[in-house]
């Protein structure tokens, strides 16, 4: 049966409502959305409700979800703090207004977050003011709880206000480094986030997103669902359009609350330093021998992904690793662990047998991994092809079979390698073929079915389909 690593990842079984896309926000090149609202609405009662998939640990910065920005002392927000607590921050100029921070930690990256907001100072009861939901549940456990006064105007949906999504409009700082999706602000209604989601019926510890196009939005509400790739600011409700800033067609992705892809791990330090990018499909090493693993994995089924061998490729290697065996790594042993490419030299098996000699590995070349965990014993293989040509195919070992395999990367030298992967949800390069899986999901350089086998995507709509 296919397995994901842990995670409350909201999509494993698909509902009746599919989301299309998502954006991808990478911190590294400072991308954001903004909007100037032209005329003031509601100031006491409003709902922001967002889809948050994160890509790192916010480190010394507070990553924003949500800006609506005055000036440096008039300001509402919704971000990330240092410590991955979420906090809900409102200042008037002259005091704070709301301080809501929780004691949950946000820091599962394979998972979709639903987070929603709902404010509404004209409640006699304090606590009622402000409501946070998390995957459709209340959060009632925080470190800090300043609600604000009864009736009390705040800064947002104001004419001089503008809103902001994905950075601090005070600092130009604190970029948020993660994907969103369906992202909506009602305008004079405090909702439950039964206006947004609702549990799976099949698996009601799912959440999963509903239609909200039907949605009352307000003067100034709005909803990005980022179809159109051409127009990632695009407002859905029909108001006024988001300018985009330091994102491109290509930060369109089809990695959804409803289809959740395989990213690599920022936690799955396997061996070394890395740093990642692109929204977790970007590798690179930063010095010595460095690895990581993917998100998601299985124990049975048909799988594959591509990786572009960028920056010295000769010193980099990719592949499936079993997860008993990636144990081993940093220990002197990494070779040994995985099935695939290693470096300019050769395909490998498991216990550093060699393959066969490949030489001629450039900058640029792109190989594709596909994993066959369905065969016989003795017949369980993974396929390593080079820019769409096999170069090899290789037997898993039988004392390996059974085992949960996961995407391998990563680099040997001092010399910091870069390899581009693409597990089919938003490719760190945006191929020029475009081709989907057998199931329709995904988008690779190569085709994935394979001498008449098709394999798959690592997302969850095929995890959940195969074999579950």
């Amino acid at each position: 049966m296919p397995l994901i690593l842990p995670g409350n990842v909201a999509s494993a079984i698909g509902g009746a409502y599919e989301v299309a896309n998502s954006c991808r926000f990478d911190d590294g090149s400072s991308p954001y959305l903004t909007e100037s609202v032209s005329s003031t609405s509601n100031r006491r009662t409003f709902t922001f409700s967002t889809w948050v998939k994160r890509s790192s640990l916010s480190g010394s910065g507070y990553p924003r979800l949500f800006d609506a920005f005055v000036d440096g002392n008039n300001f509402f927000e919704i971000f990330f703090r240092n410590t991955d607590a979420l906090n809900i921050y409102s200042y008037n100029g002259a005091s704070t207004d709301i301080d809501l921070v929780t004691n949950r930690l946000f820091r599962d990256f394979s998972a979709w977050y639903h987070i929603v907001v709902a404010v509404d100072t004209t409640q006699g009861v304090a606590a009622n003011r402000v409501k946070l939901y998390v995957n459709g549940t209340q959060e009632t456990s925080f470190s800090t709880s300043t609600y604000p006064a009864e009736d009390a105007d705040l800064q947002i949906n104001l004419d001089t206000v503008d809103n902001v999504i994905g950075r601090n409009e005070s600092s130009d700082a604190d970029y948020l480094d993660g994907y969103l999706s369906e992202v909506v602000l009602i305008d004079g209604l405090a909702l439950t986030p039964t206006s947004f989601g609702e549990a799976n019926e099949d698996s009601p510890t799912i959440w999963q997103p509903i239609d909200v196009s039907g949605l009352t939005f307000g003067t100034n509400g709005f909803y990005l669902d980022f179809e159109d790739s051409a127009n990632l600011g695009n407002d859905a409700n029909g108001g006024t359009d988001f300018t985009e800033s330091n994102l491109a067609a290509t930060d369109q992705a089809t990695d959804t609350p409803t289809n959740n892809f395989c990213t690599l791990s920022p936690l799955n330090n396997w061996e070394g330093s890395y740093t990642l990018s692109e929204g977790n499909c970007i590798f690179t090493g930063t010095g010595g021998n460095d690895s990581t693993a993917g998100t998601m994995g299985a124990a049975s089924g048909k799988w594959y992904f591509e990786v572009e061998f960028d920056t010295n490729p000769d010193k980099c290697y990719a592949g499936f690793a079993p997860d008993d065996l990636l144990s081993t790594l940093g220990t002197g042993h990494s070779i040994n662990s995985f099935i695939g490419m290693y470096r300019d030299d050769y395909t490998i098996q498991i216990g550093g047998g060699s393959e066969g000699a490949y030489t001629d590995v450039s900058a640029g070349d792109i190989f594709g991994f596909a994993i066959n965990l369905d065969a016989g014993s003795g017949s369980q293989t993974v396929i390593i092809q080079k820019n769409g040509s096999t170069i090899d195919t290789v037997t898993i070992p039988t004392a390996n079979e059974g085992a949960f395999w996961l995407p391998i990367v990563g680099d040997t030298s001092a010399t910091d390698g870069i390899l581009k992967c693409n597990f089919g949800g938003c490719p760190s390069v945006a191929p020029s073929s475009a081709l989907a899986d057998a199931n329709g999901y995904g988008s690779f350089e190569y085709n994935p079915t394979i001498s008449s086998v098709d394999y798959l995507a690592l997302c969850t709509k095929n995890l959940g389909s195969d074999g579950g």
